[in-house]
């Protein structure tokens, strides 16, 4: 990491364990036998929590007070590792969100306590004859993640403190792109950055700055690269495609919009604009539906990619200008029994992704007050290395308007989350082709999300829709994402030095890029600021103006009124070259006589029946809903468990707000399997078991 963090200051630190059984440890056990580490005999849990600063008898007092629950818990300062076998001892790194720490830094400066940093950290005690080799599969597979945490063995792990006296850095860099310079050093430039851009948009880069005469600044060609990135731009789907027939085809971005607009259903109130899609309910209530794949970051960290998936799409129900109230996901892993020892480089075994992407929906989704309702978990070799998490969400409004764009001299207003080093790179990452380095390349990506700011933004939005013209989300490539949408057309002016920020030492493009899940930006008529700022003071939500939208076409963003970006926005959302691809067409495997009758009279029915009532893509998933919280807000009419001990899976479920006379079904259809004989019927079937689940 950079600067920033102070790491030899004393501390004391508080260690926290359960008096009764730990639902961890005895997770963790199972899981090492699964692993094969059957020489496991018992794991011990507890939390640590690291304070600097004059800690005396009466402040630990009151710190106990605040993290020990004494019915269930039972605290100790200073425990040494003591003289166990094995103890290992982890903590996160500097600049990962924490957000238990966060709050009690906020909480020791309100009650001005004698306390200048914090950090926290987990110790697992290790109990049987295991081998060294079997600690270090244990630590890689169960209890770190070098993407966020180090870990210690044997010896207590050395805190970490956020240096909060630490020097700006304020350096921006020019990098080397001029009319001389070649495809392979733009291609050297393009993967050192990991930029993610084709051959074609360097070049496209290369020839606007040579226009321009100068060398880009690192602020802009991060700027471009995540303007351009296939998570913000959807190349694949906007690109020009070439059959191996020789027919070009329409883009599929223009082929699902031109059947959505030939359908026109009169209940389709927008569709592939904005950050939702919305639909018409009862009169006077709109639906806004919104589902995103987050792949690649729960590939690398499956909790907080995860959990920052819900996170993300919440948001954009936010962006959409409805309230969210429930969400679904459909996860797809590998074979949770595959052999980790047959695993490529830098990939987790599937169990521990599946444990640590379920983990990750129900921390947030429980969090924030959301029920989770809907969703689906298959299994396939296929996902072993890059699993499929579709995390979705569903928003409701009774006030919505279309948008209008930011009007000039609007202020450039921020709510929510500060500004990380977490988070960075994460639309170009997404576009990345995944490898045994991407972990370390991309960790910076990562983030662990924060449901209770988003809950407190989501409240705050839902009293101030008469205060702001338009609103995004700072989704990948946070400010930079959203003010450069927003400028579009229109043009802005922002000043970085404005940017509330978790910790000092960011560069200028690190502040403008890094993503959060609860941030948004507003566009606020100047006469409307000092309202819109008092209901934030009352929400508890930070208010930051970062600068004014201008009517020049131009994004101009500076750091202490020194210019470190200046792009055109026609450039900037519109110079990309399209990409063109070519495509072999798929001949579909139709035929008639699977599944014939036949089939049967050479198998015993009722062993077929009961192997299939066990495959992992049939049996119950129970213990996965049950994650899950699907009761909060009181709008859940028809569960996801049903029957006479509730422990049957429904074919949907049913949201019917309390002082609503409607209420909706939601049905989820998947079958990839059918994807690999015939694509075209697979969508028309999984289509088709969506429907029948709501009929």
């Amino acid at each position: 990491m950079g600067g920033g963090v102070g790491s030899t200051l004393s501390s004391q630190h508080l260690c926290v364990t359960s008096q009764g059984t730990d639902p961890r440890a005895s997770a963790l056990l199972q899981s090492a036998h699964d692993l094969g580490i059957t020489s496991l005999t018992k794991v011990d849990v507890a939390d640590l929590v690291f304070f600097r600063g004059n800690i005396d008898a009466n402040t630990k007092q009151l710190i106990e007070s605040l993290l020990v629950d004494s019915l269930l818990q039972s605290g100790e300062w200073n425990v040494g590792v003591g003289t166990h076998q094995h103890v290992v001892e982890t903590a996160l790194h500097p600049g990962v969100t924490d957000s238990t720490t966060d709050e009690l830094i906020r909480i020791s400066q309100r009650m001005d306590l004698p306390i200048d940093g914090v950090a926290s950290g987990k110790r697992f005690t290790v109990y049987g004859n295991i081998s060294t080799s079997d600690l270090n599969r244990l630590i890689a597979a169960l209890l770190a993640n070098p993407i966020i945490e180090r870990w210690s063995v044997d010896s207590p792990i050395e805190p970490l403190f956020i240096d909060t006296q630490a020097t700006p850095i304020v350096n921006v860099h020019r990098v080397p792109i001029n009319a001389n310079t070649t495809p392979e050093q733009l291609a050297a430039i393009n993967k050192q950055r990991g930029l993610a851009l084709d051959p074609e948009e360097m070049i496209a880069v290369r020839e606007h700055f040579a226009q321009r005469g100068v060398h880009p600044t690192d602020v802009e060609l991060e700027t471009i690269a995540q303007t351009w990135s296939e998570h913000c731009a959807h190349k694949t789907f906007r690109a020009i495609i070439t059959t191996d027939g020789g027919v070009t085809r329409p883009s599929l971005i223009n082929q699902l919009r031109e059947s959505t607009e030939t359908i026109a259903a009169p209940y389709v109130v927008s569709s592939f604009v904005g950050n939702a899609g919305i639909i018409s309910f009862t009169p006077g209530r709109t639906l806004a539906l919104k589902c995103e794949t987050h792949n690649h970051p729960s590939a690398i960290e499956p909790f907080g990619g995860a959990n920052t998936g819900v996170g993300g799409v919440i948001r954009d129900i936010m962006g959409a200008q409805h309230t969210p109230i429930a969400c679904t996901n459909i996860l797809c892993f590998g074979p949770p029994d595959t052999d980790p020892l047959t695993l490529p480089q830098g990939v987790f075994p599937p169990r521990r992704t599946r444990d640590g992407v379920i983990d990750g929906i129900a921390d947030y989704g429980n969090k924030i007050g959301l029920p989770t309702v809907a969703g689906a978990v298959l299994y396939d070799p296929g996902y072993t290395a890059n699993p499929l998490v579709y995390a979705g969400c569903i928003g409701s409004s009774t006030t919505f308007v279309d948008q209008v764009a930011p009007h000039p001299r609007d202020r450039i207003v921020v709510l929510g989350g500060r500004t990380g080093r977490d988070g960075l790179r994460g639309a170009t990452f997404s576009s990345m082709t995944m490898d045994a380095t991407t972990g370390d390349v991309s960790g910076a990506s990562v983030q662990i999300g924060d449901p209770i700011t988003e809950k407190l933004v989501i409240d705050l939005l839902n009293d101030a829709q008469h205060l702001y013209r338009a609103i995004t989300d700072c989704g990948a490539g946070g400010l930079s994402s959203a003010i450069g949408e927003m400028a579009e057309g229109v043009g802005a002016r922002v000043e970085l030095t404005h940017a509330p920020l978790k910790y000092p030492g960011l560069a200028p493009w690190e502040i403008w890029l890094s993503e959060a899940q609860e941030r948004m930006v507003l566009a606020v008529d100047p006469q409307q600021c000092d309202e819109l700022r008092t209901l934030c003071a009352q929400h508890g939500v930070e208010y930051t103006d970062m600068g004014e939208f201008t009517g020049d076409n131009q994004l101009v963003v500076t750091y202490n009124n020194d210019p470190v970006l200046q792009l055109d926005t026609h450039f900037l959302h519109n110079g990309r070259p399209q990409r063109h691809m070519r495509a072999v067409m798929p001949t579909p495997q139709r035929n008639p006589d699977v599944g014939a009758p036949e089939w049967l009279t050479r198998h015993n029915v009722a062993d077929v029946l009961m192997a299939l009532l066990g495959h992992p893509n049939i049996a119950s998933k129970a213990s996965v809903i049950h994650r899950y919280d699907h009761e909060i807000r009181g709008a859940t009419a028809v569960r996801p468990l049903v029957g006479e001990c509730g422990d049957g899976h429904g074919d949907g479920v049913v949201i019917a707000e309390p002082l609503d006379q409607h209420g909706f079904a939601i049905g989820i259809g998947v079958n990839p399997w059918f994807g690999i004989l015939d694509a075209e019927r697979m969508a028309l079937a999984c289509i088709d078991e969506a429907m029948r689940n709501v009929v």
